[in-house]
């Protein structure tokens, strides 16, 4: 493949800071995975950070975590606004802990969830809307904020695409009550495998360390509110208060992880660098339509609707970037009630899903990277160009 989806971004530095780790002997959570979280919370500006084996686990243990709160808590059959399009694990915690989805469609432009339908998609049943900025393209997350405020809702971020991105100088995954980032080989930094959870709620954040190992109180702060705290006994060690689980990630994961983050606002310029450039080629070809920026982009990759209007032969098209080594793939999910799992769900749709079935049938993604791709991207809109010339 001349032109990846994907590519390495580790260096000399993340793999002397595994051999420290392995030389050590010592790799199940602990002192680094909490040297990562302070530094990753300071990076956002939040109080906490809490750290697990992927953002899959992160989307979990935060529909969880509203569960358990004292006061206010989530219900089984309360109803959460969701966009049409987005990863699987942004939806399967909500069927899983019994929540009502309601579906609303995106701006085929941002790809992002339609602000000025959120409204009125509001039920009596609505408890939270859940925010997803897609492929690095910051959503309408300050309007998100402020619906939710007016009609006294949770807002959660799943910000596991968008790392950096900025709204008037604000990092998208600091909007919400929950907001979670995923560290994944292709993401913005990569600890192997690895999610993170910012919140600035300390119940929220107590709760969330409970459930990602085993629900016990060990990693709890001496002053926790979520137990009362018993003679310090061999019992006390090991003291079960809520149905968690083991998502912990281990000192490896970590270790990459400080070292990444560092690098990451270097990482986000070159990425940005490779957006003007690809956004200089196609923006103003009628026959691609491409992300509309909002805010600032961290721009996880390139994505590209082939105009329906145009009537383009897609799978021609597709060929021509398999043969020409480009890799491409579905924008991030696709529309999620297009899946079979869709079953499972107790759902609705707020409004006629129009866009995002448009983006799931025309739609696809390329790489970006952080290193300079201006041959590639150039690579690219020619091999599109000649290839939509030849299927008209």
């Amino acid at each position: 493949m001349s032109y990846s989806l994907a590519a390495p971004t580790w260096g000399d530095e993340e793999l002397a800071a595994l051999q420290k780790v392995i030389d050590s002997g010592f790799f199940t959570m602990g002192p680094i995975v909490s040297e990562f979280e302070k530094q990753f919370a300071d990076y956002h500006d939040k109080k906490h950070a809490i750290m697990v084996n992927s953002g899959s686990s992160a989307n979990l243990l935060s529909v969880a975590s509203l569960f358990f709160k004292q006061n206010n808590p989530l219900q089984r059959g309360d109803e959460v606004l969701v966009p049409a399009l987005s990863w699987a694990t942004t939806y399967h915690p909500l069927q899983q802990y019994g929540l009502k989805v309601r579906f609303v469609d995106i701006e085929l432009d941002t790809l992002n969830i339609d602000p000025t339908l959120l409204r009125s998609a509001i039920t009596e049943d609505t408890r939270m809307i859940l925010g997803v900025s897609i492929l690095g393209n910051p959503a309408a997350l300050d309007v998100m904020r402020e619906i939710a405020d007016e009609n006294n809702l949770y807002f959660m971020e799943d910000n596991c695409e968008s790392m950096d991105a900025e709204i008037n100088g604000k990092k998208a995954g600091t909007f919400g009550d929950l907001n979670t980032f995923s560290f994944f080989f292709s993401h913005h930094i990569s600890t192997m495998e690895g999610g993170m959870i910012l919140t600035d709620d300390d119940e929220l954040g107590e709760i969330c360390r409970c459930l990602r190992a085993h629900g016990w109180t060990r990693d709890l702060p001496e002053d926790s509110k979520l137990f009362n705290k018993k003679e310090n006994d061999l019992f006390e060690a090991y003291r079960f208060i809520l149905p968690g689980y083991n998502v912990r990630p281990t000192e490896l994961n970590a270790a990459a992880g400080i070292e990444q983050l560092q690098k990451l606002p270097e990482f986000t310029k070159a990425r940005r660098k490779n957006l003007a450039t690809f956004t200089s080629l196609f923006a103003d070809d009628e026959r691609f339509i491409i992300q509309r920026e909002n805010g600032a982009s961290s721009s996880f990759c390139f994505t590209i609707i082939l105009n329906p209007e145009m009537k383009l032969d897609r799978s021609a098209i597709f060929n021509a970037l398999k043969d020409a080594g480009i890799g491409f793939r579905i924008i991030t999910g696709g529309n999620f009630l297009r899946h079979d799992v869709i079953k499972y769900y107790d759902y609705s749709e707020a409004s006629p899903i129009i866009n995002a079935n448009i983006a799931h049938d025309y739609g696809f993604f390329v790489g970006n990277h952080p290193f300079d791709l201006t041959e590639d991207i150039k690579k690219l809109y020619m091999v599109l160009d000649k290839a939509a010339k030849e299927t008209r």
